[in-house]
């Protein structure tokens, strides 16, 4: 993607902002870039095994930013966490679990993430075709009253079993299960480790009481970047996270423990820099950090795709997992959408911040 074509889509005014920044925070010196050799680069001296290691160079290589060092992932667990009514009814076709494989593969993904059952129907047929990643734990929407709590849907050697290269699991960090969660997601990582299987997380900060004010601060930045860094300590080798939205959550709040200068040295207010934090948060980007997508919100959901690919792509992310914003629209605008983003992180006119 050409910087005019950002123009273009983003307007002058937000494509300067995004692409004319220059990070004063976290040197982008002191990351770990997404390149090409990065499995040999940085994780040739981890403790992952040899299958974990191919595993994850497979995910790296497959689509069209394979060898970037880069991902694109679309994910499709939203029937659960969010109702199959709710996420799909905009897209019917997307109720068949191969209509969604079918768009990653067709839409140049790097790996595919979805639930047991929906990889598990057409394992056979596309395992060897497109990386799977199954998503082992979810939020069930259904019971009554609603509840937020992410409980595991199978097992790692059932994932295994499916032919997956990865699991993915969430944790709702903050929140009164937490606790509970982190423990059964460690112990589930180190299984798949030791299968070869590489592990992926959502590491969503939840609790009612982060909101205040007015403002949300689950999505903030210093409390998502403490997230991130109690994922990668359970060895997450991907951490998915949302994109910061604000900052203090800690100083609001008045909870937990923090330091003036995280910030007044280490973050502004700029979306780049309030990313890079959560990249340092990720053991400084040897672990990689991709950013949710979000909710379709209709037209604007193209402009709002590369928005997060510009600023994960320059504060030093990895790359983008977006559902809603792909599968809720007619197949090819899906396939168009994923491939606009994976031009941002192919496009020499986006760089590190």
């Amino acid at each position: 993607m050409k910087r005019e074509q950002i123009v273009t889509l983003l307007g002058e005014e937000r494509a300067n902002y995004l692409l004319n920044h220059e990070s004063k925070t976290i040197s982008k010196d002191q990351l770990y870039l997404p390149h090409r050799d990065f499995v040999d680069d940085i994780w040739k001296d981890s403790d992952r095994n040899i299958q974990v290691l191919r595993n994850i160079q497979l995910i790296a290589d497959n689509g069209r930013l394979g060898g970037t060092g880069y991902v694109s992932i679309l994910p499709v667990d939203q029937g659960i966490e969010h109702s199959a009514g709710a996420s799909f009814a905009p897209n019917v076709p997307m109720f068949d679990p191969e209509t969604v494989v079918k768009l990653a593969i067709e839409g140049g993904c790097n790996a595919v993430a979805t639930t047991y059952g929906g990889l598990g129907i057409i394992a056979r047929k596309y395992a060897h075709k497109i990386p799977f990643i199954v998503k082992i734990n979810h939020n069930e929407f259904l019971s009554y009253p609603n509840t937020y709590d992410q409980i595991l849907f199978g097992t790692v050697k059932e994932a295994w079993n499916l032919g997956a290269v990865a699991i993915g699991a969430t944790v709702y960090f903050g929140s009164e299960e937490s606790k509970r969660q982190i423990v059964e997601i460690a112990q589930a990582f180190e299984h798949a480790h030791q299968l070869g299987m590489a592990t992926i997380l959502w590491c969503y900060v939840r609790n009612s009481a982060f909101k205040k004010d007015g403002k949300d601060y689950s999505v903030a930045a210093d409390l998502t970047g403490q997230a991130n860094h109690l994922g990668v300590t359970i060895q997450a080798d991907i951490i998915k996270q949302k994109l910061p939205e604000n900052n203090g959550g800690y100083t609001a709040l008045n909870f937990g423990k923090t330091d003036k200068r995280v910030y007044s040295e280490l973050t502004t207010d700029h979306p780049i820099d309030l990313c890079r934090y959560q990249v340092a948060n990720c053991y400084m980007g040897r672990v990689g950090l991709i950013n949710s997508g979000g909710a379709s919100s209709g037209k604007s959901d193209l402009a709002e795709a590369v928005t997060t690919a510009i600023i994960n792509k320059r504060a030093g992310g990895m790359g983008l997992i977006s559902g809603r914003k792909a599968f809720q629209r007619p197949f090819k605008e899906g396939v168009a959408l994923l491939n606009a983003v994976q031009d941002v992180y192919r496009s020499k006119d986006v760089t590190i911040a």
